[in-house]
């Protein structure tokens, strides 16, 4: 018998340390070596910090295989809130798996053109794109998720619309940047509703679960 409260335990440390690697790859890492609108500089920056560069990419590939993890325990602890939500939730955030670390394969072209500063940008701009298409599917899965928050008792249903408002934001923040990219201002106004995941982010491992007196348990 695994408790849900040992499930609880275990998203609570494994999610922002999902979190903190996925910010590390996908923030840090192109704010040290992407100079905006600069081919020349950008390439002299890779050459210089290479390893930073790849250390990027293996943080890449770590923030998938961890976000597995974190969403068979979410399954494990909501498949009793409702079984079909968790099982689509499971599916829509699988699917952005494979897209996302294929996607980096981008980044090892750009290794191979630090000669020629032009199509190295080429490459990166075409991991950005590959980060927009997984992108849609980090919006789906918030949309069952937040439904499995909002009606599992344990967490603020405020959380779960919250959750819900992230969904929103990563899904059409996707489109918009494939249908109308010149509209920067609506890409800032979706993107900051990304947001809405970070609040039940900071609550499941600031908070956590609000337990009923009775220990509540399942099987493994």
């Amino acid at each position: 018998m695994k408790t849900l409260r040992q499930t609880e335990r275990i998203l609570r440390i494994l999610y922002p340390i999902w979190a903190l690697v996925g910010m590390f790859s996908l923030m840090y890492v192109p704010s040290q070596v992407v100079v905006p609108g600069d081919a020349a500089a950008t390439a002299a920056q890779i050459a210089s910090r290479e390893l930073l560069f790849r250390a990027g990419i293996v943080g890449s590939l770590a923030t998938q295989i961890l976000f597995l993890f974190a969403v068979w325990y979410l399954y494990q602890f909501f498949e009793h809130t409702s079984k079909g939500p968790a099982r689509v939730m499971v599916m829509l955030a699988c699917v952005s798996v494979p897209i996302a670390m294929l996607n980096e394969l981008a980044k090892f072209a750009a290794l191979g053109q630090l000669d020629d500063p032009e199509q190295l940008l080429f490459f990166l701009g075409l991991n950005g794109h590959g980060i927009t298409i997984a992108s849609i599917f980090w919006g789906l899965w918030l949309f069952p998720l937040g439904y499995l928050i909002y009606h599992s008792g344990y967490f603020p249903k405020l959380i779960g619309v919250a959750v819900w408002i992230g969904g929103i934001g990563y899904t059409l923040g996707s489109l918009t940047d494939i249908l109308l990219p010149d509209q920067k201002t609506l890409l800032t106004v979706f993107e900051t509703m990304t947001f809405g995941e970070i609040v039940w982010l900071l609550w499941l491992t600031i908070r956590g679960a609000k337990w009923p007196k009775a220990e509540v348990s399942t099987e493994a």
